[in-house]
């Protein structure tokens, strides 16, 4: 029997109009241009402006892009994967609320929390219901409204994160094409140094943690940085390895857009040179989820059919991973 690979098929994405640029942060915080850019490669984010938008109306253009570009319907989406820091709520999953606004009313779904890694993690999680022979299509979606849990007085925090969401269309293929392989890692040691640390079942709201600030994303960078450089290089090499493929075997990097440090850093590791990387980090920043689909969906017209890519993240928790993926149109 022909073995069943999980295929991408469509990928569509959007981001807010709203251009954050490092010159209006300087007029927020204490910091400018030059620190940030070559702190971090960031010129400019996107922020989801409007009263009563949350990560599923981001979603909502993204996938209903990938439906009218794959010429089919809501209706015929078997499971909805939502890869999300930012969720609408607690609950129900952003997954249900998604699935509800844009019609596909026979997907079940729900929403995968592992910060950054996130998409990366969902991609794996949606392809093993396709190898299954289980579901025809899955949709993954990666996205985060992350301007909602960003303190704008924080110039650690407020310089790197932006808003965005893109999705992904898993389907099955016999030919090869598809997820090839991947390796997964976390470690919840890392949590003191990226965390949320209120909202939860630990510390539910209150006047104290609102006063203290603690809803708002909390990073030690240094910590964070340390960690990210060296494992999410080493995991997207270890995948390499294990597939035997070499630098000139791959056509394409696409990193998680954290941090420009940490992308040649996984670059260089890989033996991959910048021209086949991908990187719009100086446009939109950290959109966390949204990182690695995003990029999915700008570079689409450059990909070709068998094209082998390297997918690689990091994320708090500490969480991390890389995927080998093989173009499919």
């Amino acid at each position: 029997m022909q073995k069943i690979y999980a295929a991408i098929t469509a990928v569509h994405g959007y981001v807010p109009d709203y251009v954050l640029t490092n010159h209006e942060l300087e007029t927020m915080v204490d910091t400018n241009d030059e620190w940030i850019t070559s702190r971090t490669g960031i010129k400019e984010r996107r922020i989801l402006k409007g009263e009563g938008l949350a990560t599923s109306d981001m979603a909502v253009p993204a996938v209903k892009g990938l439906l009218e570009k794959r010429g089919i319907g809501a209706e015929e989406i078997d499971l909805i994967i939502f890869c999300t820091s930012t969720p609408d709520m607690v609950f129900p999953a952003t997954a249900n609320i998604l699935a509800d606004k844009v019609g596909a009313k026979n997907a079940w779904g729900y929403d995968l929390q592992a910060a950054c890694s996130g998409f990366v993690f969902g991609l794996t999680t949606g392809a093993q219901f396709i190898e299954s022979g289980k579901h025809k299509k899955v949709l993954v979606v990666g996205g985060d409204k992350m301007s909602s849990i960003v303190n704008y007085e924080d110039r650690t925090t407020c310089i790197i994160f932006g808003d965005g969401c893109a999705a992904v269309l898993l389907e099955p293929n016999e030919e090869g094409f598809g997820l090839v392989d991947s390796v997964l890692k976390s470690d919840g040691s890392g949590r003191p140094f990226l965390n949320l640390k209120a909202g939860g079942s630990l510390r539910p709201a209150s006047y104290e943690t609102i006063d203290n600030k603690e809803h708002f994303a909390y990073q030690e960078g240094q910590a964070v940085f340390k960690f990210a450089v060296t494992n999410m290089a080493d995991v997207a090499a270890e995948v390499m390895e294990r597939n035997n493929l070499t630098a000139e075997d791959i056509a394409w990097l696409v990193p998680h857009q954290a941090n420009k440090r940490i992308i040649d850093a996984t670059a260089n590791r890989c033996g991959v040179s910048s021209d086949k990387v991908m990187i719009n980090i100086h446009r939109y920043g950290n959109t966390t989820n949204g990182t690695i689909p995003l990029c999915l969906w700008e570079w689409e017209s450059k990909l070709k059919k068998g094209d082998n890519l390297i997918l690689a993240a990091f994320g708090g928790g500490f969480t991390w991973g890389a995927a080998y993926l093989k173009w499919a149109y």
